[in-house]
């Protein structure tokens, strides 16, 4: 059986030729079925995956469905594997980065991450605590200093942890291998979220299905992405989805401490003109009136 590797796309035209380059060496000796699964792009993204990977199953959603629909979507098709390779388009494999996190899966051991680097070279700090009320709190008062301190830091911001193989509660999902057996287990990922939180949701379920997520440094992937650092409507929808990921877990007056935290957080930031918080105090405010109705 073979590593199904998943990629959705949206309007990813300019994005994917150099994804699709990439495989070959990323995958090395490891048979593989490429599934791209497309929701509904305005631009040419089916014709670019089937003019350069023509060996590749193309699905179309119909419609701009997220990512969590688009991987089951993939799911679906793909033929009995060992695991599956989660990928955005804008991901770029470094030579036998699959085969080496395809070594450290099994066991405990369900999902596998890469180190990711920014298309400048610098690491990116892919790597994340469990959200907690403490650590909301934690970087609404301290932004991105707080993860320096793992009980008020849900970003892991020390360079050594990413020097060095080991667990981790979650981390990014725009490059992740999962073995069958935690995909078995965990099901389809939850639709529900749109865009963001979904990895953090599967990840913690993984781990409620007692499998750890490991972080596998000498596995390296290039992310070109990031526009959620500056688009309002996207930034928006992470900050709701953080809500909703700890209300799916935890008590009503509990997620009101958390959402009281992330208020804080984008409300204090919003006051000093950061435009995307704004846009985010606004919708978490909406989304605190539909958790009272």
């Amino acid at each position: 059986m073979s590593i199904a590797l998943v990629v959705v796309t949206w309007n990813s035209a300019n994005a994917l030729p150099g994804l699709l380059e990439s495989i070959p060496a990323g995958l090395g000796e490891l048979p593989y079925e490429l599934i791209v699964v497309d929701n509904d792009s305005a631009d040419d993204t089916v014709e670019v995956a089937r003019r350069l990977a023509p060996e590749c199953v193309v699905v179309q959603t119909g419609r701009n469905a997220g990512y969590a629909a688009g991987i089951n979507a993939g799911l679906a098709e793909a033929k009995p594997h060992r695991a599956t390779m989660v990928l955005n388009p804008d991901i770029r494999l470094a030579p036998g980065s699959v085969e080496t996190l395809f070594s450290q899966l099994g066991g405990r051991t369900g999902i596998t991450v890469p180190m990711i680097r920014h298309d400048d070279g610098s690491l990116a700090h892919s790597l994340r605590r469990e959200p907690t009320v403490a650590r909301a709190f934690g970087e609404a008062l301290l932004g991105q200093r707080a993860g320096k301190y793992r009980a008020f830091g849900e970003t892991v911001v020390d360079e050594a942890a990413y020097r060095r193989t080991g667990p981790a509660d979650w981390a990014t999902g725009a490059a992740m291998l999962i073995s069958a057996e935690c995909e078995a287990a965990c099901g389809p990922w939850d639709e529900s979220f749109f865009l963001y939180s979904e990895e953090t949701d599967y990840a913690l379920r993984a781990r409620d299905h007692g499998f750890q997520t490991k972080y596998v440094p000498s596995a390296s992937v290039t992310h070109l992405g990031g526009e959620s650092r500056v688009s309002p409507a996207l930034w928006s929808l992470l900050t709701v989805n953080k809500v909703k990921l700890y209300r799916k877990r935890h008590s009503a007056p509990k997620t009101a401490l958390f959402w009281s935290a992330v208020m804080l957080r984008e409300a204090s930031r919003a006051a000093i003109g950061h435009k995307r918080s704004r846009s985010a105090a606004a919708a978490l405010l909406g989304r605190r009136r539909a958790m009272n109705n």
